[in-house]
């Protein structure tokens, strides 16, 4: 978990850095999960699966072939929004992919309180614990910044974070239909603004993080269950450019305009 402790600090030292100063924060990383090699050179032992989304470039792909010239995932507009999520999407692989990237855009990372509330309504009753690990971590990092451990934001900070691309994979599953049980990778970048400062000249760029998602009760739900989290693989480092991220199927993001 060296990479998770790296992450760690460079929160810790940056939110440090903001409760003493005010000022814009851009290295917050919320824990993620594992860190990347940022190499653009695949891992030992990545694996790969048939490329799930019809219509797509794979015809095309091979060395000259990126994320960035490929086909860009589309989200799924949610029908809802319910305790500080977004609700509502469809039950296919699109679908799960954009309900893991709306939950982590909007997630309250650095509010234990507001975070637990949004973790309540997207985590599987299945996930043993995983509501209170995750609360844990937002504590964790709050008090690393000089912050009491249950709180909200700072007055005034706001962030944005911004998910470049997803690296997704199907899941078996002896209880659900193959396609209900899928993992997530996402890169993501954030933002952090004051109203002193609207700009931030020093954002957190091209953090990797990891949900497994199934769906259950007619919505994706996030899930820590064992038998799902001992088939997880690690990515190659995501870049626009490189053709390792693509054959590892990573697919850029493509927003509402």
């Amino acid at each position: 978990m060296e990479a998770h402790d790296r992450s760690a600090r460079r929160a810790k030292l940056t939110l440090a850095g903001l409760a003493a100063a005010g000022l814009a924060v851009g290295g917050v990383a919320a824990y993620p999960l594992f860190g990347n090699n940022h190499s653009g050179q695949p891992h030992a032992g990545s694996s790969t699966t048939v490329k799930p989304l019809s219509g797509s470039a794979s015809e095309e792909s091979g060395d000259a072939m990126t994320p960035e010239k490929g086909k860009k995932v589309p989200l799924s507009v949610p029908t809802g929004q319910k305790d500080g999520v977004s609700t509502g999407f469809p039950h296919n692989y699109v679908g799960a992919i954009s309900a893991a990237v709306y939950f982590w855009e909007e997630y309250a990372f650095l509010d234990d309180q507001k975070a637990r509330q949004q973790l309540m309504a997207v985590v599987t009753p299945d996930a043993t614990g995983y509501v209170d690990e995750q609360i844990s971590e937002v504590r964790k990092m709050r008090e690393g910044a000089n912050l009491p451990p249950s709180g909200g934001t700072p007055a005034g900070i706001t962030f944005t974070t911004t998910v470049n691309a997803v690296r997704a994979r199907t899941l078996t599953s002896s209880e659900l239909p193959r396609g209900d049980v899928i993992h997530i990778w996402m890169n993501y970048d954030r933002y952090a603004t004051t109203p002193e400062e609207s700009t931030d000249d020093d954002p957190l760029k091209g953090e990797d993080i990891d949900f497994i998602v199934k769906w259950q009760g007619g919505a994706w739900k996030l899930t820590n269950e064992t038998s799902y989290w001992k088939q997880r693989t690690f990515p190659v480092a995501y870049f626009p450019e490189s053709p390792y991220a693509w054959r590892d199927m990573w697919w850029q993001v493509r927003h509402e305009d």
